[in-house]
Formats: C-alpha cells, sequence, structure tokens
C-alpha cells in the first residue's frame, strides 16, 4: 500500500482525484482520507493541518513559579506531540503500519520541509522498513502532481534544522521574556492575563511605536512659495517657483518682480513605465492592503485556499523570476477561460516578454494562475468569502497579464521660465499609449498635458500669489509599508509576517484601521520602556542579524547546537541588564494597566 501525506485535506483530495481518477472517502480516527489505485497499487492520501509536532518545555519547567525565568535559557526544548494533532497522528500510525511507501507531498518550502520530518519521524515509529519520499509541487494542478509524484526526490535535512533551530530560539526568548514582564507586573493583571514578547512580534511593535513617537513629536515650520498664472501663447499655465522662503516678507518681494519673463526650458520627452515584476508573497501582502482593502493575513489565508483548490501556484515564495521551465504561453491559453480572454487573447497574438525581478528563492516559482475562470465560478467555489476571493484572484491574474505586456509610454513635460530674479516651473504628463495599465489598471497615471510651448516665447504673468505652508509629519504607519520593512530587515518569513503583526492585535498592542497600524497606549508604553532600557530587544536589526545567522545552517553550514547557544547567550545578557530595571519598568506599565483595570469595571 502507498500512504501520501499532505499538508491539508483538500490537497490531499486532488492528488487523490488525480492520480487516481476516482476515489472513495473514509475516515479514520476522525480524519478523511482518500482511498484510490495508482499503478494498480492501493493507495492513500491523507491531509494534515500543518504541524503535529511543536518544540516545548517540560512539564515542570512549563510551570511558571517553579523556575527563575532566566533558568530556561539553559535548558533544551523538547519536541513534542501538538495536542490537536494527536487525531492526525493516530491516522497516519494505522495507515503506516500497512504501507510499503510513503511519499511526504507537504508544501514544498522550508516549513513543509519541516511538517514532512514530522511525519517521517511517527511513520518510522511504527515502521521501520517502509520507504520514504519526498515529492514538491508549486501548483495543485493535474500536470503539476502527476510530474512531482514521478520524480521524488528526499528530505532536505538542512531546512528542517533551520526551522526547527528558530523554533528553538523563539520559543525560548519568547517564554523568558514574556514570563519576566508578565511576573514583574503580575499583581496588576487579570487571571489568565499576561504581557507577551516576542523576537519577531516585538520588534515590529517597535517599528510601529517608532513611527507613531516621530508624528507625535513632529514640529511643523512654516514656509512660503510663489504660485503663479501666466499666459504663455495664448494659453493660460499655473506654475510656482521650486524655492522654499522663510518669511512672507521674503517671499513677497520676489513676487513683485514677476512680471515679463521667457521661456527658458520646453522639455516633451517619450518615457516608459515599466510593468511590475513577477509577484512574490509580500508584495502580494501589501498590494491587497494597499489596492483592495484586505489585509495581509486575510490575503495569505485566502491565497492559499486559492491554491489548494487549483486557482493559483503556491503563495509562499520569494521569487521574482519566472523559471525557464514554467510554460507561460500554457499559462495564458488557460486563462481564455476567465473573464479576461480579451486581453489574453491579444497577448498571445502579439507575442509577449515576461519582466523579471532579482530575487529567486531557489524553491518555488513567482506567484501564478493556474486556472483560468470566472467571476460566477469564483463566487460559487468559495461561498462566504467569495468576495475576497475573486478580488485576490483577479488580481493575480491581473499581475500576471502585465508582468508580461508592453510598458506604459508617456510623454514627461516640463515648462521652466525665467522671471530675472526666480524662475517658475510646472511638470506635466500625457499618456501615449496604455500598455500594461489596461490589465493593471492600480498602476494608471493621470493626465496632466501641457500645451506645446518654445524656448524664446514670452510670459506675461497674470496673477502671483504667496502661499503659507507646513511641513508635514510623517505619515501613520500602513500595513503595506510595514511589511516592507518587515521584510528590509528580515522580520519572519514571507509566510509568517502578518503573524506577528496579528499577534500585536491579539496581545492589545495596536489596531489596525484601515489600513493603518496605530500602537495602544499598552503596546506604546511597553515599546518605550523596553527601547530605554534593553534597546536590543526591539531594534529590528537584532532580529535581522538573527535571521541571517539561521539562514546560515543551509547556506554556509553552521552548526544548528552552535548557533542557538550563542543566541541563548547573547540574550541572556540582555535578559540581566532588564533585569537591573525590574523597578522601573513596573513603574511604567503600571499606570497603563491601572487605567485599562479601571476601564474594565468602569470607574474612573
Amino acid at each position: 500500500m502507498i500512504l501520501i501525506v499532505a499538508e491539508k485535506r483538500s490537497v490531499a483530495q486532488a492528488i487523490a482525484r488525480y492520480l487516481g481518477g476516482t476515489y472513495k472517502v473514509e475516515k479514520i480516527y476522525g480524519v478523511s482520507a482518500y482511498r484510490f489505485l495508482y499503478g494498480n497499487r492501493e493507495a492513500v492520501a491523507l491531509g494534515l493541518s500543518g504541524h503535529i509536532m511543536d518544540y516545548d518545555f517540560t512539564a515542570r519547567q512549563n510551570v511558571w513559579s517553579w523556575l527563575p525565568p532566566e533558568e530556561l535559557f539553559k535548558t533544551s526544548p523538547i519536541l513534542v506531540l501538538r495536542e490537536e494533532a494527536i487525531k492526525y497522528v493516530r491516522a497516519l500510525r494505522s495507515l503506516a503500519r500497512k504501507a510499503e511507501e510513503v511519499y511526504l507531498a507537504l508544501d514544498a518550502d522550508s516549513e513543509g520541509e519541516a511538517i514532512s520530518y514530522e511525519v517521517a519521524l511517527v511513520v518510522r515509529l511504527v515502521n521501520k522498513n517502509v520507504k520514504i519520499y519526498r515529492v514538491r509541487f508549486n501548483a495543485v494542478t493535474y500536470k503539476d502532481i502527476k510530474i512531482a509524484f514521478q520524480n521524488p526526490t528526499k528530505l532536505d535535512l538542512k531546512q528542517v534544522e533551520k526551522v526547527f533551530s528558530r523554533m528553538q530560539i523563539d520559543l525560548t526568548l519568547g517564554a523568558v521574556f514574556t514570563r519576566f514582564l508578565t511576573l514583574t507586573v503580575r499583581d496588576l493583571l487579570e487571571k489568565g492575563q499576561f504581557l507577551s514578547y516576542g523576537p519577531c512580534q516585538t520588534p515590529v511593535l517597535g517599528i510601529v511605536v517608532t513611527r507613531e513617537l516621530q508624528r507625535r513629536n513632529f514640529k511643523p515650520e512654516k514656509y512660503y512659495v510663489i504660485k503663479a498664472v501666466v499666459e504663455i501663447r495664448g494659453y493660460k499655465i499655473e506654475m510656482s517657483a521650486d524655492v522654499r522662503f522663510k518669511t512672507r516678507k521674503e517671499a513677497e518681494a520676489v513676487a513683485t518682480t514677476i512680471k515679463r519673463g521667457v521661456v527658458k526650458a520646453a522639455i516633451y520627452r517619450p518615457h516608459y513605465i515599466q510593468p511590475p515584476e513577477p509577484l512574490e508573497t509580500v508584495e502580494l501582502e501589501r498590494r491587497a492592503s494597499r489596492w483592495l482593502g484586505i489585509n495581509s493575513k486575510k490575503t495569505l489565508d485566502i491565497a492559499e485556499e486559492l491554491y489548494r483548490a487549483g486557482y493559483i501556484s503556491y503563495p509562499r515564495t520569494e521569487t521574482t523570476i519566472y523559471p525557464p521551465t514554467l510554460n507561460l504561453r500554457e499559462i495564458l491559453q488557460e486563462l481564455i477561460r476567465g473573464e479576461h480572454s480579451r486581453y489574453v487573447e491579444e497577448l498571445l497574438l502579439r507575442g509577449f516578454r515576461p519582466t523579471r525581478g532579482d530575487s529567486d528563492d531557489g524553491a518555488h516559482p513567482p506567484i501564478y494562475p493556474t486556472k483560468g475562470a470566472t467571476k460566477s465560478e469564483i463566487y460559487k467555489t468559495f461561498g462566504k468569502i467569495g468576495d475576497n476571493a475573486w478580488a485576490i484572484y483577479d488580481f493575480v491574474v491581473r499581475h500576471f497579464l502585465a508582468t508580461l505586456s508592453p510598458p506604459a509610454q508617456v510623454e514627461k513635460q516640463k515648462i521652466v521660465v525665467d522671471f530675472g530674479k526666480i524662475q517658475l516651473e510646472v511638470e506635466g504628463q500625457r499618456t501615449i499609449d496604455e500598455g500594461y495599465w489596461r490589465i493593471y489598471p492600480w498602476e494608471r497615471q493621470s493626465d496632466r498635458p501641457l500645451p506645446r510651448v518654445y524656448v524664446g516665447d514670452e510670459v506675461h504673468a497674470i496673477k502671483v500669489e504667496v502661499v503659507e505652508r507646513e511641513t508635514e509629519p510623517p505619515p501613520p504607519m500602513s500595513e503595506s509599508e510595514l511589511l516592507a520593512l518587515m521584510k528590509k530587515y528580515g522580520i519572519g518569513t514571507d509566510a509568517t509576517m502578518q503573524d506577528h503583526i496579528y499577534t500585536n492585535i491579539k496581545r492589545g498592542y495596536m489596531k489596525l484601521q484601515k489600513g493603518k497600524c496605530i500602537p495602544t497606549k499598552l503596546g506604546e508604553t511597553l515599546a518605550i520602556t523596553l527601547f530605554q532600557y534593553t534597546p536590543e530587544l526591539i531594534e529590528p536589526t537584532v532580529r535581522a542579524r538573527i535571521e541571517r545567522a539561521i539562514q546560515g545552517i543551509v547556506k554556509n553550514g553552521i552548526s544548528p547546537n552552535r548557533l542557538i547557544q550563542e543566541i541563548k547567550s547573547e540574550f541572556e545578557k540582555y535578559y540581566n541588564d532588564l533585569k537591573k530595571h525590574r523597578d522601573e519598568i513596573r513603574r511604567a506599565l503600571e499606570t497603563v494597566l491601572n487605567s485599562k483595570a479601571r476601564e474594565r469595571s468602569g470607574t474612573y
């Protein structure tokens, strides 16, 4: 018997359908299994629900009052079964006992590699002689599944070590500092309440709070600019000076000299605006948050549902280069079935050249559509989440088509007029060819055409005014911008970045309002306190350095045990620094926690 293990039930079902044609569904310890014939052999496909194992401390070490938090630096977490995964483990054991071959068809990323290893551990405990294979695919389609099972490979143990090392580091650091913060103010907390620290979660909070403090401490400064309406060749044109004056008097003195001038420059040059690069995870999340109004967590959740249903490729990727093995013409031919068939047919007739980024994670292609679909089909397939599922699917299709489309062409325009003591100028733009904007409206630029004038033309000022303005603070931190900064600093992976944002929201440290990240008073106080006493715990650059070190397990063969010990030793020093300021930390948090308690009780 052949046992096939997938990461989700829907993928297991798709594998049974593509490899067997027909299948029978049965329940094993409450888990759906799909039995079919594969090459005249009995096969069963089983879907899990993510990791079946996790790292944890022993029962005694999990009693917070039993040992000081810093003692956890000296212990090693152990790999344990997740309670919610018990039924999956029972089903695995039951099927593995009878299996001759096991195919690990988990997601084709480092997390999927780790889950595959967890499955292999369970299988080996009940069947030492079974042959175990790893299969990887980037899309849940007939073609991709068939090719993957025709070319099985082995587990990548370096990727497993990387994931397990990160899990142990994050568990230890999170547990130590969460316990310290919570125990410092435990008499101010409700039963079951705690103050959490996370080595990714907390630097994310730090980025948001830093921006909020910059906004709050910003002191606007007044300045003055000169604007004018001028006449050139019978055209009336609004222009302004690219100069900021500190006082109105200074600006007005110059403004009185603006009467007659001459065109010094008249520029009308063609300019090409290139289509976007192929789509990777963080850009999908950023653009969906900015343009579709769908937050990052919901975006990735829906993208994964679209992937499992066979509509798009694997959505967790850092690659922005289409591999030569990806048949782009074949994808276009499939998309003729969808809503954008006319545009697709034009591309096929005209020919296409894909854009290309500079990132390749070596594991997955960029995100692309794998199935042409109509809006009604998506709504019917996804039911309650049909609105968002269509929005994400439509965006992925349009983005893919944009990467194969010609650039937009515009005419960049600029007129500069010399009035002696000062120059006025104006910039404009006229669309020559819409190019990829036809299918990708979010990047479309507005026309602001200027009339044709020439160097040496006489200019007459009709109206001149001095306008008072103020310098503006930086904008509130948008989720889109936060994701970009997290990527820059290496905080989290392409699969977990949105989780770190939402952990802060869940803990009550920040809110997400209309796409903007707003820290709460509790989150702000916690962040400021850490910045004051141990900035290393919240500075994003520290996490970036840790992530680079973890990546070195795969890239440079760094010893996982040595790396884990080095990082724990480093953070033990930070812990000792923090411990010296326990009283100050308590006082800083006391006010906000008491305020929250009064709000809950309704007394002020």
